[in-house]
């Protein structure tokens, strides 16, 4: 178990340091920043890597939701769930802790500011209200379930499932960021909010709850009708 909690952390590490610095270092460089595709694209590279890299170690979830609905749909054992995700959650805080040294060290620095963190209404990149990032984040965390559950499962072609679920991750930024910035992790969302400067740390109960329920409805959703075992 010990290895297997270390692999979580890593796992999302990586994630939240891979996909938010891209955010917040790389996406709006002058003249060469890589924009919503390319952030988008590195979420999905961060779980596709480290899907492989651990993920025959620890299941490689990195997300609390992704944790639950595995075990919601018999793919995980409950009792677990508790050491996993403060697994994640720490891995979370320690890349976004990282992160911030990083951003601080800018010539011109002049506060952390949004850090990538998850919002809605003003806090929303689009300025999206309750409602829509609410709906947004339950059905794009339940589909996500539904992809890895279909991927993992015995029937979906052997040592594929990464790709599918990373280019999954991808698309689901793709939508989503001007939503709400992109949760549908509850780990990503804490790391950054503790950093952040704005409403982010206050808004964050949505970004547990939202998760959580969508990984719940995607896990119900593949048993009752798609599951063949």
């Amino acid at each position: 178990m010990k290895r297997k909690l270390v692999a979580e952390a890593f796992g999302t590490f990586w994630l939240v340091l891979g996909g938010c610095g891209s955010a917040v270092l790389a996406a709006g460089f002058p003249e060469v920043g890589i924009g919503l595709l390319g952030v988008s694209l590195a979420f999905g590279l961060t779980v596709l890597t480290m899907a492989y890299a651990v993920g025959g170690i620890s299941g490689g979830h990195f997300n609390p939701a992704v944790s639950l609905g595995l075990a919601l749909a018999g793919r995980f054992e409950m009792r677990n769930l508790a050491g996993y995700w403060v697994a994640q959650v720490v891995g979370a805080v320690l890349a976004a802790a990282v992160l911030a040294v990083i951003v601080s060290g800018k010539a011109d620095f002049a506060g952390l500011g949004g850090f990538a963190s998850n919002g809605y209404g003003a806090a929303s990149p689009g300025g999206f209200g309750l409602v829509a990032a609410l709906v947004t984040e339950v059905v794009m965390t339940a589909f996500f379930l539904i992809v890895i559950l279909g991927a993992t499962a015995k029937t979906a072609p052997a040592g594929f499932a990464p790709i599918a679920i990373g280019l999954c991750l991808t698309l689901i930024h793709l939508v989503s960021i001007p939503v709400t910035n992109t949760s549908v992790n509850p780990a990503r969302s804490t790391g950054m909010a503790l950093f952040a400067e704005g409403p982010a740390l206050g808004q964050l109960w949505l970004f547990w709850i939202a998760p959580l329920a969508g990984a719940a409805l995607g896990a119900l959703l593949w048993k009752a009708l798609l599951a063949d075992d």
